[in-house]
């Protein structure tokens, strides 16, 4: 098979979802009845393996079928998951040594009617999978704020684990390095389960003995043992603790939750220093799920210096929450977190300026308090998009220089920012500011702000209406951007 890229961001549609849409007509009539798509493609070449990715429907009128078993084991060797066949105008029906080779090769086989149009069948893949993505996140969203419930119980290490266990219908422990069980939840695992966990978890832990020879452990290992899927994952803060899973099943999102846990887990058990940095570490976890920075302010100490740091992966590959623990780790902090695209990495004290880092793009904002969290959030969110667009490594947040802004009282600055810019919404707002930053580029705007740049032509334009502004002049231009920066001060 092909060498391919990271699959789609989207979980694989079951193939017997797309056959019970009625609308479409299509019918299986060779090989198995289960399979997962990943991709719709249409080709009529004699030989299309050197185009394929692996997991897709292939959908062909057979325009140059010549010889099915040779053309139907290509495909299989490939990794298609199914071969969708067009009835007319070039047959008209499956062709009978089409069907054998298909039942022969373990390749199913849909006959798609006359009447139903291939792009027709590329839509509703592409529908179903928009579909089952939502589901995806609307549970690993459940399951996040059930295991922030669970980290803010007096017994955060077993409540996060039985809450995992939930989560994922399975058996979860946390393990030493050597596979000692400290904690456990979920249902009873067989005795080769528990063992087979244990060795995972000697392959994965950081504790693990090495020697100079030796590659560095991986940070997560799997198996399957009796029908069982075993996951070993593990954990930060210098302990050799691993997290371990079996799961009757691996369903779309389960590797998202494990990320969430795994995060939760590390500062749960990372080393403390008393009462008082047992407060910290539980205000961060908080603070890191979603609470509001006033609520956790008082137990990190509101005087302290906090940076955050956005970052995507340069090849546009999705990162994973284990990659962003590996990021944060590189950057000195363990506090990181994931969301799609972006990883977050929250870093305590004052740790001097950041480093770029291979294969990754950064946004760095300035110093905060935990209360000014937020802003800091969305300066590194800026300095990303404005690196990105760039096509710079680093991107930092620069406050203002000062100078003749410092001539106007920060009140009346902020009242007339607010007045001049009342017209416009959030959005527009944004757009202007990241085009003015940009020196009036629409490309390099449409990249930092992640829309096309015809969006941000009519954005700009729809700012110039509503402010009645010529943002061709300079003078405009500067008294604008003046307001757009005291409006986010």
């Amino acid at each position: 098979m092909p060498d391919s890229p990271a699959g789609p961001p989207t979980p694989p549609i079951p193939l017997t979802e797309l056959l019970a849409r009625e609308e479409l007509g299509l019918r299986r009539i060779a090989g198995p009845e289960h399979a997962d798509l990943l991709w719709v493609h249409t080709s009529e070449m004699a030989d299309p393996y050197p185009y394929l990715l692996g997991g897709e429907l292939l959908l062909t009128a057979g325009v140059q079928l010549a010889d099915a078993d040779t053309y139907v084991a290509r495909l299989a060797q490939a990794g298609a998951s199914a071969l969708g066949f067009g009835v007319a105008p070039v047959h008209d029906t499956v062709p009978r040594a089409l069907v054998e080779a298909c039942e022969r090769h373990g390749l199913p086989l849909i006959e798609v009617p006359p009447e139903t149009r291939f792009t027709t069948i590329a839509r509703a893949v592409w529908r179903l999978m928009a579909e089952a993505r939502h589901r995806e996140l609307r549970r690993v969203t459940r399951a996040q704020q059930a295991l922030a419930t669970a980290a803010a119980r007096p017994d955060p290490v077993p409540a996060v684990l039985r809450q995992l266990a939930v989560q994922l219908d399975g058996r979860v422990a946390l393990l030493t390095a050597d596979g000692g069980v400290l904690h456990t939840a979920g249902g009873p695992a067989a005795p080769d389960v528990r063992t087979a966990l244990a060795r995972l978890a000697r392959v994965v832990s950081p504790a693990a003995p090495s020697s100079a020879s030796r590659k560095p452990s991986p940070s997560s290992a799997t198996d399957t043992r009796g029908g069982a899927h075993l996951f070993a994952y593990a954990l930060g803060g210098g302990q050799g603790l691993v997290l371990a899973l079996a799961t009757p099943r691996r369903d779309s999102g389960d590797h998202t939750v494990a990320g969430i846990a795994v995060v939760l887990l590390s500062l749960l058990t990372a080393p403390h220093q008393g009462a008082d940095a047992a407060g910290r570490s539980a205000a961060l976890v908080r603070l890191l799920l979603g609470a509001a920075p006033q609520d956790v302010a008082p137990l990190l100490g509101d005087g302290d210096s906090w940076t955050v740091v956005h970052a995507r992966r340069a090849d546009r590959t999705p990162p994973g929450s284990l990659n962003a623990g590996a990021l944060g780790a590189a950057l000195g902090s363990a506090l990181s977190d994931v969301d799609r695209e972006t990883v977050r990495v929250l870093l305590p004290g004052h740790q001097g300026a950041v480093a770029p880092q291979p294969g990754w793009t950064l946004g760095v904002s300035g110093p905060s308090t935990a209360a000014a969290l937020p802003d800091a959030d969305t300066q590194a969110s800026r300095a990303l998009g404005h690196a990105e667009a760039t096509r710079t490594p680093l991107g930092t947040h620069r406050p203002g220089a000062g100078g003749l802004a410092d001539l106007v009282p920060a009140d009346r600055a902020e009242a007339h920012a607010r007045a001049l810019l009342a017209p416009l919404t959030e959005p527009l707002a944004e757009t202007l500011r990241c085009w003015l930053s940009l020196h009036g580029s629409w490309d390099r705007t449409a990249v930092a702000l992640k829309v096309h740049r015809n969006t941000v032509r009519q954005r700009i334009a729809r700012c110039a209406a509503l402010l009645d502004v010529d943002l061709d002049d300079m003078d405009v231009r500067t008294e604008l951007w003046f307001a757009l920066r005291r409006r986010t001060a």
